[in-house]
């Protein structure tokens, strides 16, 4: 997995993609880890992801939630203050 140019893993223990990236010291940005706000929006610049379930709030073509997926293979995403 690589966020903002970094690359960083997810252990397959780890439910979310924004719980593995604080586990390797990243702070992207979140309020609900549930699908709801939408605030860990990013970009999936390349790759895909699973959703631990149907998120609710609002996300285009291109972007993931980070609260709730998870990667499906070798991902590159983008946070949105990054991108």
């Amino acid at each position: 997995m690589t966020f903002n140019g970094k690359a960083l893993t997810h252990e397959s223990d780890s439910p979310s993609i924004l719980h593995s990236l604080e586990r390797q010291g990243e702070t992207p940005a979140y309020q609900c880890r549930e699908g709801f706000c939408g605030a860990c929006r990013a970009v999936l610049v390349q790759g895909k992801v699973k959703y631990s379930h149907e998120p609710l709030a609002f996300i285009r073509d291109g972007e993931v939630l980070l609260c709730c997926s998870t990667p499906d293979g070798d991902v590159i995403i983008s946070s949105d203050d990054e991108g």
